[in-house]
């Protein structure tokens, strides 16, 4: 069991009313963690710290920043193998995953918005004739409350931290309740690379009633960057407005991977695939439903299914593992409420489906890929987010129909296309609803580029100067000239 505190103004502390509560791993549903239960009085703390080191941290050259923040780059690089070890317990990811991808990542997004903040400039606007300058200013935003989720929780969470923390403002963050470890190893490292008191803080604990909510309502927060579910997103929102706090919100999604009839199809089984298993079909931008030319939907079907079939389900610490357990009992329950929907909807079953009781997989939240043909679009399964290793085929005829069936969704938040006609894609791109279109490809990030989604799938935008806009406020500065 490890002992989980909150971090607040350089310190691990015990909450105020020394509530806790127990964390446990989806690999088996044992205990391995007790974690600090956050109260508002622990955020008011927190809230306080982050004000007061606001000041100094504000008014630092980011160059100055940059060295900091690299310095915490370096030592999630020093203890990856330690933080990858406790992401894939806490969160059930297999290890080459959470070692090979997220925490590279990690370290990757200090390092980018570091060095973004040394290189961002502003605009200027003259009128000579007038004797007239105005020019912008871009002034740090102030305190940022991070809330950030169970799925990807030290790479969202630095997602969320780093451009905060490199455009001048301080944070505090409230990890996902399933997930607590790596954010309070991740405030430790920020304390050893050398990061001022207050300038980060974490708080452990739940939503409603909780933490999380006294974070959203309190007056001195002046921003909520949050990644979760659309509804928690729509409370936050709600929550959030008497006090008129900035918001980024990106939230579900119920992505259309669509597959032309000229198709690379080695490449599009491959990366439909990885679209919708990775991490157990727990990620927001999974294409989880499949739209696959008529006139190839047969063949590309039964190599899909193959495919799924192949993936190994296992314990995720196993190397040869490429499915772990789902995050929790009452998630893999859901998940597999849905599966059975499916069915009574009329979507025929092809693979997958079932919990893994087999062995040691009987203690934990295991669930293979899962495949269904003959779904059709209003069905409540390829309306609803399953964040799952679930996928829903269905079969177009013209890019027009799969463009229509992309867009009705409540969703907007990725995309993707497989073709080799260079107008196609760009019809696609240009013409579906979403956040991010993915061409050929899946889960390929540039983190200049925007991200986020359309209807409930998001608020703005965050990557590049997209987040130096939402860190920051803008100011006008109007000269008149002698």
């Amino acid at each position: 069991m490890r002992r989980v505190q909150h971090f607040i103004d350089g310190r691990l502390l015990a909450s105020a009313d020394g509530g806790t509560f127990t964390s446990t791993s989806p690999v088996d549903n044992q205990p391995i963690a007790e974690v600090a239960e956050g109260t508002a009085a622990d955020i008011d703390a927190a809230v306080a710290a982050a004000r007061g080191a606001f000041d100094h941290w504000s008014r630092l050259d980011p160059a100055e920043r940059k060295v900091m923040l690299h310095r915490v780059a370096d030592l999630v690089d020093a203890r990856r193998d330690e933080l990858a070890e406790w992401e894939t317990r806490d969160m059930g990811k297999p290890l080459a995953l959470s070692r090979d991808k997220d925490m590279p990542r990690v370290a990757q997004n200090l390092r980018f918005f570091a060095d973004w903040a040394e290189q961002v400039s502003t605009s200027t606007y003259a009128k000579p004739w007038d004797q007239v300058l105005t020019y912008e200013l871009r002034e740090p935003l102030g305190v940022v409350g991070a809330i950030s989720p169970w799925n990807f929780p030290l790479m969202l969470l630095s997602w969320k931290v780093a451009p905060a923390l490199a455009f001048g403002c301080t944070v505090v963050a409230k990890p996902a309740e399933q997930t607590p470890v790596t954010a309070s190893m991740f405030a430790e490292i920020c304390a050893e690379a050398g990061l001022p008191d207050g300038v980060f803080n974490v708080v452990h604990g739940f939503g409603p009633g909780a933490a999380g909510e006294a974070l959203t309502t309190h007056a001195d927060v002046d921003a909520i960057t949050f990644t979760g579910e659309s509804a928690t997103g729509s409370a936050i929102m709600a929550a959030a407005a008497p006090t008129q706090k900035k918001l980024s919100f990106e939230m579900g999604g119920k992505s259309a991977n669509i597959v032309c009839e000229d198709a690379d199809l080695d490449a599009a089984v491959a990366g439909s695939l990885r679209g919708i298993f990775v991490n157990q079909g727990e990620v927001c931008l999974a294409g989880s439903r499949l739209l696959v030319h008529r006139s190839i939907h047969d063949e590309f079907l039964d190599r899909f299914v193959a495919g799924a079939e192949s993936w190994t389900v296992g314990d995720p610490f196993d190397p040869g593992t490429q499915v772990g357990p789902l995050i929790s009992p009452d998630h893999l329950d859901n998940v597999l409420g849905y599966i059975d929907l499916a069915q009574q909807e009329g979507a025929k079953l092809l693979t997958g489906g079932h919990r893994r009781t087999d062995g040691a997989l009987a203690q934990g939240n295991y669930l293979p890929p899962t495949v269904f043909a003959d779904a059709d679009n209003s069905m409540r399964v390829c309306q609803e987010e399953i964040f799952g290793p679930v996928q829903l085929v269905m079969p177009f005829d013209t890019i027009d129909e799969a463009i229509a069936i992309a867009n009705d969704s409540d969703y907007g938040l990725a995309g993707m296309v497989w073709t080799q006609d260079l107008d196609t894609a760009h019809k696609v791109a240009a013409e579906v609803k979403t956040g991010t279109m993915w061409v050929n490809c899946f889960f390929v990030r540039d983190l200049r580029a925007p991200f986020g989604g359309y209807k409930a799938s998001g608020l703005g935008r965050e990557g590049g100067d997209h987040s130096y806009r939402f860190f920051t406020e803008a100011k006008a500065v109007v000269m008149k000239l002698s």
